[in-house]
């Protein structure tokens, strides 16, 4: 058994800035579980598209709000109490709320080893 806080998480490479907010990887892949766990904030006013190759995601917000769209154009609303699952490797759009901070736990599946990083700079978006 072990326990591990966010401000555990801040002293280390696993406290990422991935370019439209913040990553606490609390749970990585060197920890054996065969998943990850992230505290994960989207600033609001922040646009991101993001795609998840290798990884299956489910993001539960715990606070704040924001959307997730589809390629498709269909929007989805978050807010506190909703999940929102990318069971086929979605490529998405993700937005922080007009106000507030979206902010959510997320799970991967496989694990993540920690420190990826989004490049948010091209127009393809960001993937890993």
């Amino acid at each position: 058994m072990f326990v591990r806080s966010l401000q555990d998480v801040e002293a280390t490479d696993y406290f990422v800035e991935w370019g439209s907010g913040t990553s606490h990887r609390l749970l990585t892949e060197k920890d054996g579980m065969g998943f990850t766990v992230c505290h994960t904030v989207v600033r609001a006013n922040t646009v991101s598209l993001l795609e998840y190759r290798n990884h299956l995601e489910a993001c539960y917000c715990i606070d704040g709000e924001g959307e997730v769209e589809d390629l498709e154009g269909n929007v989805f609303p978050i807010r506190k109490g909703d999940i929102y699952v990318l069971d086929k490797h979605d490529k998405h759009y993700l937005r922080g709320g007009r106000d507030q901070d979206l902010i959510l736990v997320s799970v991967f599946n496989p694990p993540l080893n920690g420190t990826e990083r989004h490049n948010l700079n091209g127009q393809s978006g960001s993937a890993y």
